[in-house]
C-alpha cells in the first residue's frame, strides 16, 4: 500500500470531514423520519427487544478485533500484506468464536430476557449481521490509511437507506420484529457488497508472529480504552439505576443526550478523520502541531456557538414546547453537561493525537484516571447534591484537559490558546447579546428566534474579520481539480 504525501493529506482530511459531518445530518434525518413512523407501526415492547438484543451484540464488538484495526491506522510505516492476513486472520478467529457461542446460547439468551421465536430469530440475524460486518474491517482500513472518506460513506449511507426502508415497509405490513430480523441482514449485506466494490480487497487467510506482536503491542493497549470508557459510562448508567430513581435516571438521560447534540453532529465526523490523518503526519512534528491547530480552531469554531445557543435557549424552549415543563429539574443539570461537551470537543482530539503518534500508554493512563475518577466523583457529589452530581463530577473532571494539553505539546508543538481564542471571543459577545435581548419569563418563540439570528450573525462576523485567511484556505480546497 503506497502511502500518502501531505499536501494530499491536508486536501483529503478537510474533504472527510466535510464528507463525514454531511453524511452525520442526512443519516439522523432519514433515522428520525424513520423512528418516527416505526412507532407508529410498532409497539414500545417491540422496541424494548430490538434494543436490548443490539446491546447484547453491541457488547461483542469490544472483544472482536482488540484493537488490530486501530493498530493499522495508526502504523507508521506502510502496510503489508502480511499486517493484513494477519488481522483479519485473528480478527475472524475472535469473531467466528463469539459468534458460535452466541448462536449456541440463543435459545438461553432468549429465555433468560424472556422472548419469544421472533426475539430469538432477531438475536442470530444480529449475529449473522456482526460476522458480516466483521468482513468490512479490512476494506475499511484501506481506505481510511488513503483519507477516502468520500468512498467510506457511500456504504454507511447505503446502509441506512436499506436497514430503515426495509423495517419501516416490513412494520407497515404488520411484521412486528421480525422487521428488525430482515433490516439488519439487508444493511449487513448492502454494506458488505458496496464496501467490496469500492475498495476490493482479497481474502486471505494468514499469521505472522512479527507482525501480530507489533500490532498487539498498539491494538491491545488502544481495545483497553475502550473497554474502561464503556466502564466509565455504560456501566455507570446501569449502577445509577440501582441507586437513583427511573426519573432521576431520565433527567440525567435527557440532560445529557441534548447537551452532547455538537459532538455527535460535528465532533464524531472530525475524530473519524483526525485519527488517521495524524498517524500519516506522524513523522512530521511541526505539521502535526499545525493540524491538530486547525482542528482546534475548527471543532471550536463551530460547537462553541452551538453550545452557547444551547446554555440561552434550552429554558425558553423547555417553556414553550407542549408538555414539556417536565424536563424543568434536568435544566441544570443540561447546563454542566453542556460545558462538559464542550471541553471534550477539545481534548478528545488531543488524545486522538497521543493515540496516532504510538503514545497509548499515555492515554491508557489517562483513561484509568479519568473512569476512576468518575466513579469517586459521582459516588461522592450524588448524596450531596443529588442527581445532579452526575453532571457535577463530569465537569469537575474536565477540567483535566490541561493535563492533555501539556502531554500533547510534549509530542508536538501547538498553541491551544490561539486556536481557540477568536471563536471564544466572538461566543462571549454572541451570549452577551442573548443575556440583554432574551427578555424576561414569558418568552416569546418570535423573539427567541430573532435574538439567535442576531447572534449568530454577530459571531460569523467577528469569526470571519478575524479568521478569514484561515477560513479560506479550508475552503480553497474544494476549488481544485
Amino acid at each position: 500500500m503506497q502511502e500518502i504525501d501531505v499536501a494530499t493529506i491536508r486536501e483529503k482530511a478537510v474533504k472527510g470531514i466535510v464528507a463525514l459531518t454531511g453524511r452525520t445530518f442526512f443519516i439522523q434525518i432519514v433515522a428520525f423520519s424513520a423512528t418516527f413512523l416505526l412507532t407508529i407501526f410498532l409497539s414500545p415492547a417491540v422496541f424494548g427487544v430490538f434494543y436490548v438484543v443490539s446491546a447484547c451484540i453491541s457488547f461483542l464488538s469490544y472483544f472482536s478485533d482488540i484493537g488490530l484495526a486501530a493498530a493499522l491506522i495508526q502504523k507508521k510505516e506502510i502496510l503489508t500484506d502480511s499486517d493484513l492476513r494477519t488481522t483479519f486472520t485473528i480478527q475472524q478467529g475472535l469473531v467466528l468464536t463469539l459468534c458460535l457461542v452466541m448462536f449456541f446460547l440463543s435459545h438461553s439468551i432468549g429465555e433468560f430476557y424472556s422472548l419469544d421465536e421472533s426475539g430469538v430469530w432477531l438475536l442470530r440475524s444480529l449475529i449473522a449481521s456482526f460476522f458480516l460486518s466483521s468482513l468490512k474491517t479490512i476494506p475499511s482500513v484501506l481506505l481510511e490509511r488513503k483519507l477516502d472518506f468520500n468512498k467510506l460513506v457511500i456504504p454507511q449511507i447505503v446502509e441506512t437507506i436499506g436497514f430503515y426502508s426495509v423495517s419501516v415497509a416490513l412494520a407497515w405490513q404488520g411484521f412486528g420484529i421480525a422487521s428488525f430480523s430482515y433490516a439488519v441482514l439487508v444493511r449487513a449485506i448492502a454494506g458488505l457488497l458496496v464496501l467490496y466494490g469500492i475498495a476490493p480487497w482479497k481474502i486471505s487467510i494468514g499469521f505472522s508472529l512479527p507482525a501480530a506482536k507489533k500490532l498487539l503491542r498498539f491494538g491491545i493497549p488502544f481495545q483497553l480504552n475502550s473497554i474502561l470508557a464503556l466502564v466509565k459510562d455504560d456501566l455507570m448508567t446501569i449502577f445509577l439505576g440501582r441507586i437513583l430513581s427511573f426519573t432521576e435516571v431520565g433527567y440525567i438521560g435527557w440532560a445529557k443526550k441534548w447537551a452532547e447534540v455538537p459532538l455527535r453532529l460535528i465532533m464524531d465526523s472530525v475524530i473519524r478523520v483526525t485519527f488517521p490523518t495524524f498517524s500519516r503526519l506522524q513523522h512530521d512534528k511541526a505539521f502535526l502541531g499545525k493540524a491538530i491547530e486547525k482542528t482546534l480552531f475548527g471543532l471550536a469554531a463551530t460547537i462553541i456557538p452551538i453550545s452557547v445557543g444551547l446554555l440561552f435557549f434550552i429554558e425558553p424552549a423547555v417553556s414553550f414546547i407542549p408538555k414539556y415543563s417536565k424536563w424543568y429539574p434536568a435544566l441544570f443539570s443540561f447546563y454542566l453537561f453542556v460545558i462538559t461537551s464542550l471541553v471534550a470537543s477539545f481534548s478528545t482530539p488531543l488524545t486522538n493525537a497521543l493515540n496516532a503518534v504510538g503514545k497509548i500508554k499515555i492515554t491508557l493512563f489517562l483513561m484509568v484516571f479519568w473512569t476512576v475518577a468518575t466513579w469517586v466523583l459521582t459516588l461522592a457529589f450524588i448524596p450531596l447534591v443529588g442527581f445532579t452530581g452526575v453532571a457535577l463530577a463530569q465537569t469537575v473532571l474536565s477540567l483535566s484537559i490541561f493535563i492533555v494539553v501539556a502531554l500533547v505539546k510534549k509530542v508536538s508543538p501547538f498553541s491551544f490558546i490561539q486556536s481557540v481564542r477568536i471563536p471564544i471571543a466572538a461566543s462571549v459577545a454572541q451570549g452577551c447579546v442573548y443575556f440583554f435581548l432574551r427578555g424576561p419569563k414569558p418568552y416569546e418563540p418570535a423573539r427567541m428566534v430573532i435574538v439567535g439570528f442576531i447572534g449568530v450573525i454577530l459571531y460569523i462576523g467577528i469569526v470571519w474579520f478575524f479568521e478569514k485567511k484561515r477560513i479560506l484556505s479550508v475552503f480553497s480546497f474544494f476549488k481544485r481539480k
